[in-house]
């Protein structure tokens, strides 16, 4: 057989040389193309939250799905230096933990090439205590985080995401002080600053239409489905002038509270339910909601019990007010007692009816549309005419007290509505162990300056539960005794 090659030149061989390599360049240049966009693909595809052993830890730190449309963690780290208010976050009433990446009531969760975050339910439900000012506070999962200031938390990252100085090279440069970032890591932040800036200046004026001509919630105090009128249902709310202000609730011992009516005007009588609208309300969406994780702090939070009152109980003036808080309180608030679970109409309560008037019918039946077509889709909500008699476990604990927050202690509501604090302070931790409840009269401490609460603005009326006024003060000792035991 002939072979070609011996009678090609040496300029024919080296243009078939030539020829090889053009072909090989744009064959390794493609290779290397489909490996990279494999890998982005991969990365881009990443959707892993950060996990823990303990249902504790989980339930302070554990995903809920709002991380997932999140802020970049390093993004939210930076903004108090960045935006010039380097205690933003801890004048708040926010829960730091030593060694923790996050305070109480912030998850993590790898989306694509960033770690991202978002609250959970840790966030309004975990609580501090403390003895004394200064002592270290102690902290108490499930409880109502009446330290914290919600509303204020978004007014930072709304006023933080204007700001001139919200720029993408002043957060890398504050970035650069806690990590250091890669090439790659530095593009992808250069990417998202903008982006979060947008979706924050997008959302100012939402966030505003909801608070616009309402008093401030103050800390421990959310309102609950407003924003859902605006967030969730796109509606316009410059008509609409309800206030469905109120306290944050604990969340413990929930087993017996499966199938009575939840929420503070008892609207909904389903434990999934109410956790899932919660979830949502925390900036999940149908589409982002972790039911794996969420399942998981229902399961906990089931049987959790009602923290102990920690600061001692004299059990023999106990003893004598447990038939006074047999007299008065059972027939609402025992578990299986007649009226237990069910909802007390306003005009026997007489307490404040805005919470109660912010939800209606037709606001049941749009939240009744949530979850369309899916198994967990809502069909429990419902509007009532009053409130729901809720089991007092832990009720040291559960201060300021009515739905609306607007008495301090639990001394105070056994007084008549002329005789309670028109107005007080909320927000400290230091407890109250004569009175039962967190200290009010304090305006500031430690540098942080506490809510003056107002009960002649709309919606913080701190009238009604008359219940047990007119016992002498020896009955009063013996009944508030009692109660810490609960």
């Amino acid at each position: 057989m002939r072979d070609d090659s011996e009678t090609l030149t040496v300029v024919d061989l080296e243009l078939i040389k030539r020829r090889r390599r053009r072909w090989i360049i744009p064959a390794i240049i493609l290779v290397l193309a489909l490996v990279g966009y494999s890998l982005y693909r991969q990365v881009m595809q990443i959707d892993a939250p950060v996990t823990y052993g303990s249902d504790e830890d989980n339930f302070k730190y554990g995903s809920i799905g709002s991380d997932r449309e999140g802020i970049p963690y390093w993004i939210w780290k930076t903004m108090p230096d960045v935006c010039g208010k380097p205690d933003a976050i801890a004048s708040l009433g926010v829960l730091q933990e030593p060694g923790k990446d996050t305070p109480i009531g912030f998850s993590k969760r790898r989306v694509g090439p960033v770690e991202q975050v978002g609250p959970n339910c840790g966030l309004c439900h975990t609580g501090s205590v403390r003895r004394e000012p200064s002592a270290a506070p102690m902290i108490y999962t499930t409880a109502p985080a009446q330290q914290l200031n919600l509303e204020n938390y978004f007014q930072f990252l709304f006023s933080c995401g204007s700001d001139k100085n919200f720029t993408a090279d002043n957060l890398l440069t504050a970035i650069e002080k806690h990590t250091h970032l890669s090439l790659a890591d530095k593009l992808i932040y250069r990417i998202a600053v903008p982006r979060v800036k947008k979706a924050l200046e997008d959302r100012k004026p939402l966030f505003d239409s909801i608070i616009a001509g309402r008093p401030p919630w103050g800390p421990g105090r959310v309102d609950t489905f407003n924003p859902y009128k605006v967030l969730v249902f796109h509606l316009d709310m410059s008509h609409d002038t309800t206030i469905g202000t109120a306290d944050f609730m604990s969340i413990w011992n929930q087993a017996p509270r499966e199938g009575v009516w939840l929420h503070w005007d008892g609207n909904n009588d389903s434990v999934d339910e109410r956790n899932l609208s919660a979830a949502i309300g925390a900036g999940a969406t149908p589409d982002t909601l972790d039911f794996s994780n969420i399942l998981r702090i229902k399961r906990w939070i089931l049987t959790k019990p009602a923290p102990l009152y920690p600061f001692g109980i004299d059990y023999a003036k106990a003893a004598a007010g447990k038939p006074i808080y047999e007299h008065y309180c059972v027939d609402c608030h025992d578990v299986g007692a007649r009226k237990f679970g069910q909802v007390t109409p306003l005009t026997e309560l007489n307490t404040d009816a805005e919470r109660n008037q912010a939800f209606d019918q037709a606001m049941a039946d749009r939240m009744n549309t949530i979850g369309a077509g899916r198994p967990w889709h809502f069909h429990r909500f419902r509007p009532t005419n009053g409130y729901a008699n809720h089991p007092l476990d832990g009720i040291w604990l559960r201060g300021p007290f009515l739905h609306n927050g607007s008495v301090p202690t639990l001394r105070d509501l056994l007084k008549a509505e002329a005789d309670r604090p028109k107005t007080f302070y909320r927000g400290n931790d230091v407890y109250d162990t004569k009175n039962l409840g967190f200290v009010s009269y304090v305006a500031e401490a430690s540098g942080r300056t506490f809510y003056q609460f107002d009960t002649s603005a709309s919606g913080n009326s701190n009238s009604g539960h008359l219940y047990g006024i007119d016992l002498s003060d020896a009955d009063k000792d013996a009944l508030l005794e009692y109660l810490k035991t609960l």
